[in-house]
């Protein structure tokens, strides 16, 4: 589902090039739940951020459901990501103004399926937000917009799942619920890849992955 060879991007610094990613290679199938571990500022999120499509790398591979994202134009790569990718980041970014179930419907919106309101009824009901539907994300706990948050990424029904810290502001009995989604996800045939620099984070993983310095042994 996902494959990506030999990834480099680099970054203008106040002494030269920074090279966030230093020829990555990383591969998720259907079925499977793989999570990277690593410290703060070691490219796990430039990482999440080129395989997903938001940023193109300066070398290297990126294929997702065997197309490459990065040659079709911008228009179609969007299209591509809401057709393919779902998104869950630690900080949410949940649109303020909109309830919850108004947030988890919004990636409808790039493709116009007439069954997008009664599956996002469902989705709000499967993650336990049926009473929060009609409230905005100030009136959510934080263990609610992350669920929130990962009933959104969901919505276009995603071949591929990207988790950045999904349980980093995240007690316990809230982490454990949120990893229980991303496991029954990948069970059920998706493919998930998880970053993170949390112990939680990766105890569900099929594999995990150590980076270090923009490079994963």
């Amino acid at each position: 589902m996902l494959e990506a060879k030999n990834i480099v991007k680099t970054f203008d610094g106040p002494e030269g090039a920074v090279r966030a990613l230093d020829g990555v290679s990383i591969s998720v199938a259907p079925g499977e739940l793989v999570a990277v571990r690593g410290p703060s500022g070691c490219g796990k999120t430039t990482l999440l951020l080129v395989v997903g499509g938001l940023l193109r790398p300066n070398g290297g591979e990126v294929r997702v459901d065997g197309e490459d994202p990065y040659g079709l134009p911008p228009d179609g790569r969007a299209l591509f990501r809401a057709e393919r990718i779902g998104f869950a980041f630690q900080q949410f970014h949940l649109i303020p103004y909109l309830t919850v179930l108004e947030n988890v419907s919004a990636p409808a919106l790039a493709r116009r399926s007439p069954d997008a309101p009664e599956r996002a009824r469902e989705l709000v009901r499967r993650f336990g937000l049926e009473e929060r539907a009609n409230h905005v994300p100030a009136q959510l706990s934080v263990g609610e917009r992350q669920r929130a948050a990962l009933a959104r990424a969901l919505m276009n029904q995603p071949r591929l799942l990207l988790a950045d810290e999904p349980t980093g502001n995240l007690d316990d009995a809230n982490a454990e619920g949120v990893l229980a989604h991303l496991a029954e996800f990948a069970k059920a045939g998706g493919a998930v890849l998880l970053v993170s620099h949390d112990a939680r984070g990766t105890k569900r993983a099929h594999r995990v992955l150590e980076m270090a310095r923009g490079r994963i042994s």
